[in-house]
């Protein structure tokens, strides 16, 4: 695709910024990593040969009676029954290079769990025997993921409410500022908390629980726009020859408002990176066994005789969320105006 002269621009000046840019490929690459978690740690082999057949397990069940087995269950790979059944066939195992999905109990650790930095599990374990760098890899794209749905629907209905107030004014404008202003003085953590502890949370659970109020970080900024944008002139003309008032919205005075939207994205990202953390610190976020980086915080700080879990959560924290603020201040100069 071709971008215009006033496109090009902000491309350069967004590579001009080198730690925005920078940090933009690496938290691809990181991101790109954690989709294809399953493809590097995990409790089932990638590959198995048996009987001179090609099997695939992490993209396909097989029960234990396809290698021998006495039961129509799926095949538990680490167990040393099933690895004999295959074995004695010729068979062989092709193993990701973390054996261990992050549900996966390590039950031949050598010292209770948690067990420190070892050859087998890199990182250790946590209280429960289960690998704290496979924990890492699959809680990087789960709160990666969750933030980006929570910035896509928070950035419509933010957009959306912001651009009904700008354009109409008047009594819209006024109780939609009224309203905001009650909404946006309730003690957020606090119903958080509170809607959180009458269901068990899932992730679309916490997802609309969160988007109650996420959305009115983008209300002002793009109220401010179309405030600015329904006096300009090609909207006064749009507006004579019988435009309607959605497509005038949408279609004109829109695409201005969105550069003001993508400058705030990436905050937004940090934001709710750290609010699903926080729920998660607190016993309010995601079902227990989920792989959040949050939960792993929390026993770091219940394991205090164990600082590789609190450390392996703080740094990939504080990665994931410099890199974000990094990208976001890059974007910015990129669309500034001034600039």
């Amino acid at each position: 695709m071709r971008l215009s002269p006033f496109n090009r621009r902000r491309l350069e000046r967004f590579k001009a910024h080198k730690r925005g840019w920078w940090s933009l490929w690496l938290f691809l690459v990181l991101f790109g990593v954690s989709l294809g978690a399953e493809l590097i740690a995990n409790d089932k082999p990638l590959a198995l040969r048996y009987d001179g057949e090609w099997f695939f397990p992490v993209f396909k069940r097989y029960p234990e009676t396809r290698f021998g087995g006495e039961f129509p269950l799926e095949a538990n790979y680490r167990s040393p029954y099933i690895q004999g059944l295959i074995q004695a066939k010729g068979g062989e195992l092709y193993w990701p290079p973390i054996p261990f999905s992050y549900d996966t109990i390590n039950y031949d650790l050598r010292v209770p769990a948690p067990a420190p930095p070892s050859s087998v599990n890199w990182l250790g374990t946590d209280d429960q025997a289960r690998d704290v760098l496979a924990r890492v890899i699959y809680g990087f794209r789960l709160s990666v993921l969750f933030a980006l749905a929570l910035t896509l629907f928070s950035s419509l209905i933010g957009v959306f409410a912001g651009a009904l107030q700008g354009y109409y004014g008047g009594w819209v404008d006024l109780l939609g500022q009224r309203f905001l202003e009650i909404w946006s003085g309730l003690p957020v953590l606090f119903l958080l908390i509170i809607l959180s502890s009458f269901v068990q949370p899932n992730f679309w659970w916490l997802l609309g629980i969160l988007l109650l109020f996420s959305w009115m970080s983008l209300v002002d900024v793009v109220r401010a726009e179309f405030l600015r944008g329904r006096n300009l002139e090609y909207v006064r003309a749009a507006r004579a020859l019988g435009m309607g008032n959605g497509a005038i919205m949408f279609r004109h005075i829109l695409p201005n408002a969105t550069i003001s939207t993508l400058t705030f994205m990436p905050f937004i990202l940090t934001t709710a990176i750290g609010s699903l953390t926080t729920l998660d610190f607190l016993g309010f976020g995601l079902p227990a066994g989920s792989p959040s980086l949050g939960e792993l915080v929390a026993q770091g700080k219940a394991n205090l005789q164990a600082p590789w879990l609190g450390i392996s959560a703080f740094v990939v924290l504080a990665l994931m969320l410099s890199l974000l603020v990094f990208i976001g201040e890059a974007v910015r100069d990129a669309f500034d105006p001034r600039k």
